[in-house]
């Protein structure tokens, strides 16, 4: 129809009509929505499509989408350059042609042999290629028709050799976790105590020293990255039990499979703060992690949270290109805050909002690790304010625990107000608990904030046997209640679990409260937390809550703009 036309129809309607004008149709999109297919990453590198952990588009029968998000970080510019990482591990190949020229040989040392070349041992089963393929999924050029690329792929790897040798000592991990802490910028780490589900283990005195030392020294006094692999002892174990993985001082990485599943090897529990990817369940050759292997090889089957942490590290080596003023204390809440439920899923574990509106998951922390969303934030990152400790309470009386009957302690704490080291917003919370049982494995303990939040502090280790040592002021470490207001009750339950009746004794229970005085985002956060409880009921808040949460860290971002 031409104007006039229209004008007329519109009077025969009496319809009062002042212009007409021609509409052209044009795009508008979603701001925030990426499709996969649509991702501009052009590399040569032969393995990088079957990298589905780098851009997940449905390879080896996986869910698109569900991946590290390197691309957006990448597309953005950051890819590494100019940080080191450290894989502490049984060598690496530092001739291969894929990581020569990322190779930090002053940074690099063999703990083993006492020299400077952290080359791996040979043995037909090619068994300590484990360090060589860590290395790859951080530092793996790009570009050069060779295997795959790193996650952070102009950043620099050094090998420090200290696993390949009949037993450890405490000098030889002290040694290498405070090797050259103002070169090396991440410590990556994928090994630990026997992950045989009756272990419990962690650092002994030197190695607690060199990693205190490291955050507090390290990088010019803006602290070492410790990045750890929870443990492989799926869930016959709890990684509260490993001593490195539960550190505060350490992020601990869980991992998820290409369909967002857990691994059938990965281990739980409340000190894990975030995941990556490996393999596990399906039998698709090509589910596996691709990367470089000895001898100059590649590979798709490396495997395990070996392979998460490494993944991991490069995540946050392009965090700290993006700002290398971080702390190790800003990596954790970047972690926090950028980590994305995606689609990760678990038949057991099911997702949880803490007080002030965080959404996390026993297996897998606060989520799988998002590089665009990261250095997004990093870029303009501030500086998190002083760390404060408090133990905010102690119960050392002795209390009997029987089959049948859980034993419920309370502590009501103002968390040292009105003292010099108030805590009023969390970071990590630990619990230094005393306990014996006529059978370790089959105990129990959780633990409730205030604010309602309740943590898994120890599962049921059906294959520990233990009945004397127990846990001897085991600090049990939880990350769930990031952010919360720690003033009130908390409580702690312990029971057992299993078809034997059992019985154990507990003679201490510590609260050890960590965290600022002053964290401008959290009350952001609360407050939208607070608006949509009050005007939404509780069975309509699941979806309501995604979108305060986001709203907050786009808030954040737009103030520190």
């Amino acid at each position: 129809m031409k104007h006039s036309a229209l004008h007329n129809w519109f009077d025969s309607q009496n319809v009062p009509v002042k212009n007409v004008f021609d509409q052209e149709g044009f795009s508008r999109q979603k701001r925030g929505y990426r499709n996969i297919n649509d991702i501009e990453v052009n590399l040569s590198d032969p393995l990088f499509t079957k990298q589905w952990y780098l851009i997940n588009t449905g390879q080896a029968d996986g869910t698109p989408g569900l991946d590290l998000n390197v691309a957006e970080a990448w597309q953005l510019g950051y890819t590494g350059k100019g940080v080191t990482i450290a894989i502490m591990d049984d060598g690496i190949d530092y001739l291969h042609p894929d990581l020569a020229s990322n190779y930090n040989a002053d940074a690099s040392y063999d703990f083993s042999s006492n020299d400077p070349f952290p080359f791996p041992r040979y043995t037909d089963d090619w068994f300590n290629s484990h360090g060589t393929r860590c290395a790859g999924e951080v530092s793996a050029a790009a570009n050069n028709n060779i295997c795959g690329v790193g996650v952070a792929y102009n950043s620099m790897v050094a090998g420090i050799r200290m696993l390949d040798q009949p037993f450890m000592t405490d000098i030889i991990e002290a040694s290498s976790i405070s090797h050259m802490p103002q070169v090396i910028d991440i410590y990556s780490a994928s090994w630990g105590p026997t992950d045989d589900g009756k272990t419990v283990d962690g650092p002994r005195e030197l190695t607690l020293q060199a990693m205190a030392d490291g955050v507090n020294k390290g990088r010019g006094g803006k602290g070492s990255i410790y990045v750890w692999a929870s443990g492989d002892g799926g869930s016959y174990d709890d990684c509260n039990c490993d001593g490195y993985a539960s550190s505060m001082w350490t992020i601990s990485i869980n991992s998820a499979i290409n369909d967002g599943r857990t691994a059938l090897y990965d281990e739980s529990c409340s000190s894990t703060l975030a995941s990556t990817f490996s393999n596990g369940r399906k039998r698709n050759p090509e589910a596996g992690v691709a990367t470089t292997d000895l001898y100059g090889n590649c590979t798709l089957r490396h495997s395990g949270t070996s392979a998460a942490a490494p993944e991991a590290a490069g995540v946050f080596a392009l965090a700290l290109e993006a700002n290398p003023n971080l702390t190790w204390r800003d990596m954790q809440h970047l972690s926090v805050l950028t980590s994305k439920r995606n689609q990760l899923h678990d038949e057991v574990h099911q997702w949880r909002r803490n007080g002030v509106g965080l959404e996390f998951n026993h297996l897998f922390g606060y989520g799988v690790l998002d590089a665009g969303g990261m250095v997004k934030m990093a870029k303009e990152w501030k500086t998190v304010p002083e760390r404060f400790h408090c133990v905010a309470g102690s119960i050392q009386e002795i209390h009997k625990i029987q089959s049948g009957n859980k034993l419920v302690l309370a502590i009501t704490t103002e968390a040292c107000q009105g003292k010099d080291n108030f805590v009023r917003y969390l970071e990590h919370v630990q619990a230094v608990v005393t306990v014996n049982a006529s059978r370790r494995g089959d105990l129990n303990i959780n633990m409730t904030s205030p604010m309602g939040t309740k943590s898994i502090l120890l599962s049921r280790r059906p294959r520990d046997d233990d009945s004397k040592v127990g846990f001897d002021k085991w600090p049990f470490m939880t990350t769930h209640t990031w952010g919360e207001d720690p003033r009130g009750t908390w409580v702690l339950e312990v029971g057992f679990q299993g078809e034997e009746p059992q019985r154990g004794v507990l003679k201490e229970w510590t609260l050890m409260l960590h965290g600022t005085q002053s964290a401008p985002y959290i009350d952001q956060i609360v407050r939208d937390y607070q608006s949509k409880l009050a005007m939404s009921k509780k069975e309509e808040l699941e979806e309501e809550l995604d979108e305060a949460v986001e709203r907050s860290l786009k808030s954040l971002m737009s103030k520190n703009n």
